[in-house]
C-alpha cells in the first residue's frame, strides 16, 4: 500500500520548520564577528600592555644604578708633591703642579707625559693652595706671605685631517700626541686637538706671615673682570682681597687695582685652635673659615667698607675638627667633612634670627652617610649637586647632594695613599686623584640620572633657598645653577584638585539634569533637550580652553561678586520657579505640564542670573569691603562674609533637616487639606521661612568663628589670580557634563516601567519615586558615569594648559592655578631632551597617570558591582 500524500497541516509544519532553520550565511557572519570581536578585544588589551612595557622601559633607568667603566692607575714623574691637578671634560688631558713649581701635563688614560714646565715660586715655599669651581684658575698661598694666580687649563680645538701634522706618536688605540698636544678623532672624521694652558702670574704681599689657608674666585665681565681671593695667615688674621683689571680694547693693556679688606678677629676660636681652611663666594658677598675645634666662621661682606663676622657655628661636635668643606655648585650649599668622618650640608638661610648680625644662619639641611675615617678633601661636580669625598683610610666615595645618595664607593688598587687630593671631571663621569707622591688613579663611570630617587620624586626635599623640606616641581630655571626639582606630589595634588573643583560643579547639574529629563519632563522635551547636551561633547576642547582662557578668567575677575552671588542665585531661580508652578491651579499645571512648564524653569533661572548680576557689584561692596582680591590677601576684613556664604547651603540643610523631624508630619497634616495651589504658596513661604532662618544661623557661627580666630584666608581661600581653579572648574564641568548626564540619563531610563508604577500606585510623588525607587535602582549606571566624568576629568589636557596657569603649587585655594600631570607632559615634553632625566620623569607622569586612572577604575568598578547586586534585590 504507498504513502498516503502528505496533508496540509503536515505541509505547514515542515514549511515553518524550514523556515526557523538559521541559513548558512547568517552563521557564517556570526561566526566571522565573534571572531573580529574577540581579536579586537584582544588587540585592544596587548595595547594596553605594550603602552605599559613602553612606559615602564622609558621609566626604568630612573631607577637603574650607576655603571663603572674602569679605572686606571700610574706614577708621574713629578719629584715633588703634587698640590693641585686638573683634567678636561674629555677624560684625556691631565694637569698636575708639584709644591716646588714643576707642571707636569699628562695623557690621563695612559699617564704618558705629554710636556713639562717649570714655574720659578722665587725661593719661596707654597703653604696654601686653591682655585675656582673650574679648577683652571689657581691661587698660591706662600710663607713670605705672598699671593700668586696661575692659569691651569685645557685648550681645546679642531684640526681637519689635512691639516694634521705629520710625526704624530701614537699614545693608545684612540689618541696621538705631537709637541705638547693631544689628537683625538671625532665622529665627523676631524680630529680634537688638546693642549694646556699654562700661566703664572706676578706676586701680591699680603702679609708678613705665611699664608695658611686661601680661596679665589672670578667674576666680573671680560672687559672689566674681577679677582677676589681670601686669606688667613699664621696669626689667624682673615683678610679679603680684590683685583680690578681693566683691558683697554684698542692696545690690550691690563691695568690692576687691588684692595685689601683686614677682617674682624676669629672671635669664639680657641687658643690652641687653627684654622683649617676658608671659602669666598663667588659674588664675594661673604667668606667661611673652619677650625679644628668644629667651629666655622661667616663673614658678611656685601659691605667691604664695614665688613662683619656675621655668625659663630658648630658644624661638629667638641674636640671633632673641620678637616674640610667646599660649596657645591651655585654657592648656596656649603659641604663640610669632619674628623669622625661625618659629611653634612648646610643652608645659608634668611630666618631673621638675632644671634646673628644680618639675620641668616647657616642650617643643617642634610646628613649625609658618614665615612668610615676622617675626610681629608672634597671636591664639588662642576654641573651638580655632585661632590667626592676622600677619607684618611683612603675611601673615595661619590655623593649628590640633593637625592642625598652615596652614588659610587671607589675601589683603589695597590698600596692606598692617605694623603690624595681628587677631581671630578667637568662631566660628572669620573674621578681621578693623585696623591702628593705623584701617584694618579682615575675612574670612568656612567651615572645618567644621579638626581632622581623615589624619595626625590613623592617624599619632602629639602632644596636651595628654601626654609624647610617641601615637594617643588621646577625642572628648568633661568639660570643653569639652580638645580632640576622632580616632585610629582604638586602634578599628582592638581590633577585632583582641578578633578575635584570639576566634578563638584558638574556632578549636581548633570545628575539632577538626568533625574529631571529622565522622570519630569515630556518626551518631546527630552528629544530635544538630550541631543543638545551630547552635542555639547562635540565641542573640542582646546576652544574650551581658549574661551576660558581669555573670555571667561577676565569676566570672572571683572564679576567676581555677581559669580559668587550666582551660586545662590540659580538653585534660588530653579525653586522660585518651582514654587511659581505649584501655585497654578492644577487643570492649568495638567494642561500645560511639557514645555511651557519647561520654559518656566529657564526664564525663572534667566532672571534670577540677570539680578545676580546686577547685585554683583553691591555685594562685593557690602560684604567684601569694596575690593574681593584685596581681600582674599587678608589686608582688608575679616573671614565672616565668606564663612557666611560657605556655611549658608549646610545652615539649610540643617534648618530643613530640623524642621522634617520636629514639624514634619504636622505640616503634612496641614498642607493634605488644601488645594494644590494654596498648598503652593504656604509651601514657598515655609520656604522662605526656613532660608531666613538659615541665613541667620550662617551668620551667627560665621561671627563666632571669626571670634575664636578662624580665617579661612590662607586656606582654601587666599590670593586672587586669574587663571585659577574656579575658571578651569566652570569649564571643565562644562566639558564633563554631558559624559555624565547622557549615561546617567540612559541609566534611569533603563529602570523597569513597572516598578514606576508600582510606587505611583502606592501613593508616592514622581519625586519620591525618583529618589527611593529609581535612582537606587539605577545605581551602578549613574556611578559609573560618574566615575566616566571623573576620568575624563583627570585626564583633560588642553583646558588645563590654557587656564589654569599652570603653577605646580600645594594649596586648595580656589583662586589659585595650578598644574596637572597631563598639563605638564604637554607642555615640557617637546622641549625635554630625549632619554634626559627630564624626559623619563615626565614618561613617568604618564605612568602615575595611566596607574591612578586604573586604581579609580577598579574601584569605581567594585563599587559598582556592588549597587548592581544591591539593585538586583529590589
Amino acid at each position: 500500500m504507498s504513502d498516503s500524500a502528505p496533508t496540509t497541516s503536515e505541509r505547514g509544519i515542515a514549511a515553518r520548520q524550514r523556515r526557523m532553520t538559521t541559513r548558512t550565511s547568517v552563521k557564517l557572519g556570526e561566526n566571522i564577528a565573534q571572531g573580529v570581536i574577540t581579536v579586537g578585544g584582544l588587540m585592544v588589551i596587548v595595547a594596553v600592555l605594550g603602552i605599559m612595557v613602553f612606559l615602564f622601559r622609558v621609566v626604568m633607568p630612573l631607577m637603574a644604578g650607576g655603571e663603572l667603566h674602569g679605572s686606571v692607575r700610574y706614577q708621574l714623574d713629578t719629584e715633588q708633591d703634587v698640590i693641585w691637578i686638573n683634567g678636561d671634560e674629555f677624560q684625556t688631558l691631565g694637569v698636575a703642579v708639584a709644591a716646588e713649581g714643576r707642571v707636569i701635563t699628562y695623557h690621563i688614560p695612559t699617564g704618558t707625559e705629554v710636556s713639562r714646565d717649570q714655574w720659578d715660586f722665587g725661593g719661596a715655599a707654597v703653604t696654601a693652595v686653591n682655585g675656582t669651581l673650574q679648577r683652571d684658575r689657581v691661587a698660591f698661598g706662600f710663607s713670605n706671605g705672598a699671593v700668586r694666580f696661575a692659569t691651569l687649563g685645557v685648550d681645546t680645538a679642531t684640526t681637519a685631517r689635512r691639516n694634521l701634522p705629520s710625526g704624530l706618536v701614537q699614545i693608545d688605540a684612540r689618541d696621538r700626541m705631537l709637541d705638547g698636544r693631544v689628537y683625538t678623532e671625532v665622529g665627523t672624521g676631524d680630529f680634537r686637538t688638546l693642549s694646556s694652558v699654562i700661566e703664572l702670574g706676578d706676586g701680591q704681599q699680603i702679609s708678613e706671615l705665611p699664608i695658611i689657608a686661601i680661596d679665589y674666585r672670578i667674576g666680573g665681565t671680560r672687559e672689566r673682570p674681577t679677582i677676589a681671593f681670601a686669606t688667613v695667615d699664621a696669626d689667624n688674621q682673615v683678610r679679603v682681597s680684590q683685583s680690578r683689571v681693566q683691558i683697554n680694547m684698542m692696545t690690550g693693556a691690563e691695568t690692576v687695582s687691588t684692595t685689601t679688606t683686614d677682617l674682624p678677629p676669629l672671635v669664639g676660636l680657641a687658643a690652641d685652635a687653627t684654622v683649617t681652611g676658608i671659602l669666598l663666594s663667588g659674588t664675594g658677598d661673604r667668606a667661611i673659615v673652619a677650625s679644628d675645634d668644629g667651629v666655622v666662621f661667616r663673614y658678611d661682606l656685601r659691605d667691604m667698607n664695614n665688613p662683619s663676622l656675621a655668625e659663630v657655628r658648630r658644624v661638629g661636635d667638641d674636640g671633632v675638627a673641620v678637616t674640610a668643606m667646599t660649596f657645591l655648585s651655585g654657592e648656596e650649599t656649603l659641604i663640610v667633612g669632619t674628623e669622625d668622618g661625618g659629611v653634612n650640608a648646610f643652608f645659608r638661610l634668611q630666618t631673621g634670627t638675632a644671634e646673628t648680625t644680618d639675620g641668616r644662619e647657616l642650617v643643617r639641611a642634610r646628613t649625609h652617610a658618614p665615612m668610615p675615617a676622617s675626610i681629608v678633601d672634597l671636591s664639588e661636580a662642576q654641573r651638580q649637586k655632585e661632590f667626592v669625598a676622600i677619607d684618611a683610610d683612603g675611601n673615595v666615595w661619590v655623593y649628590h647632594s640633593t637625592s642625598d645618595q652615596v652614588l659610587f664607593e671607589l675601589e683603589r688598587s695597590g698600596d692606598v695613599s692617605t694623603d690624595s687630593s681628587g677631581m671630578i671631571f667637568p662631566r660628572s663621569n669620573g674621578v681621578m686623584l693623585v696623591s702628593q707622591g705623584g701617584e694618579v688613579e682615575a675612574w670612568q663611570y656612567t651615572q645618567r640620572h644621579p638626581e632622581v630617587t623615589l624619595g626625590v620624586l613623592f617624599s619632602k626635599i629639602w632644596y636651595e633657598g628654601y626654609m624647610e623640606p617641601t615637594y617643588v616641581w621646577q625642572s628648568t630655571a633661568g639660570t643653569d645653577l639652580a638645580e632640576p626639582k622632580y616632585s610629582l606630589v604638586p602634578l599628582i595634588f592638581g590633577t585632583f584638585k582641578a578633578a575635584f573643583y570639576a566634578m563638584i560643579f558638574a556632578v549636581p547639574i548633570a545628575l539632577m539634569a538626568a533625574i529631571y529629563t529622565s522622570e519630569f519632563v515630556d518626551k518631546r522635551v527630552r528629544g530635544t533637550v538630550k541631543p543638545m547636551m551630547e552635542m555639547m561633547e562635540s565641542l573640542p576642547t582646546v576652544v574650551l580652553g581658549f574661551i576660558a582662557a581669555l573670555v571667561l578668567a577676565p569676566l570672572v575677575e571683572e564679576w567676581i561678586g555677581a559669580v559668587l552671588l550666582g551660586f545662590f542665585a540659580l538653585p534660588m531661580g530653579l525653586m522660585i520657579g518651582a514654587f511659581a508652578w505649584q501655585a497654578l491651579p492644577a487643570q492649568i499645571a495638567l494642561k500645560y505640564d511639557g514645555f511651557p512648564k519647561f520654559t518656566l524653569m529657564g526664564l525663572s533661572i534667566l532672571i534670577t542670573a540677570w539680578v545676580a548680576a546686577q547685585l554683583g557689584t553691591s555685594l562685593e561692596r557690602v560684604l567684601f569691603y569694596g575690593d574681593f582680591k584685596q581681600w582674599t590677601t587678608g589686608r582688608i576684613g575679616t573671614g565672616t562674609p565668606f564663612m557666611f556664604l560657605i556655611l549658608l547651603p549646610l545652615s539649610y540643610f540643617v534648618t530643613a533637616w530640623s524642621f522634617r523631624k520636629q514639624f514634619g508630619h504636622h505640616y503634612r497634616d496641614l498642607i493634605s487639606g488644601l488645594d494644590r495651589s494654596r498648598a503652593g504658596m504656604v509651601d514657598a513661604g515655609r520656604w522662605i521661612a526656613l532660608l531666613l532662618v538659615a541665613m541667620v544661623l550662617s551668620l551667627l557661627v560665621a561671627l563666632g568663628l571669626t571670634a575664636i580666630g578662624y580665617d579661612p584666608r590662607g586656606s582654601f581661600i587666599d590670593s586672587y589670580q586669574q587663571r585659577n581653579a574656579l575658571v578651569v572648574g566652570f569649564i571643565m564641568a562644562f566639558a564633563v557634563i554631558p559624559n555624565i548626564y547622557t549615561l546617567a540619563e540612559d541609566a534611569l531610563n533603563s529602570v523597569p516601567g513597572h516598578l514606576r508604577a508600582a510606587s505611583l500606585a502606592c501613593g508616592a510623588t514622581p519625586w519620591q519615586t525618583a529618589r527611593w525607587v529609581v535612582l537606587p535602582t539605577a545605581a551602578s549606571g549613574v556611578f559609573s558615569a560618574v566615575m566616566m566624568g571623573m576620568g575624563r576629568a583627570v585626564g583633560e589636557t588642553m583646558i588645563v594648559v590654557m587656564a589654569a596657569g599652570n603653577t605646580p603649587i600645594m594649596e586648595w585655594n580656589i583662586f589659585s592655578g595650578l598644574r596637572t600631570l597631563s598639563a605638564n607632559i604637554a607642555i615640557e615634553l617637546p622641549e625635554a631632551v630625549k632619554d634626559g632625566t627630564n624626559y623619563r620623569v615626565l614618561f613617568l607622569a604618564a605612568l602615575t597617570l595611566f596607574v591612578m586612572t586604573f586604581i579609580i577604575n577598579t574601584g569605581a568598578e567594585l563599587i559598582r558591582q556592588r549597587f548592581r547586586k544591591r539593585a538586583f534585590n529590589l
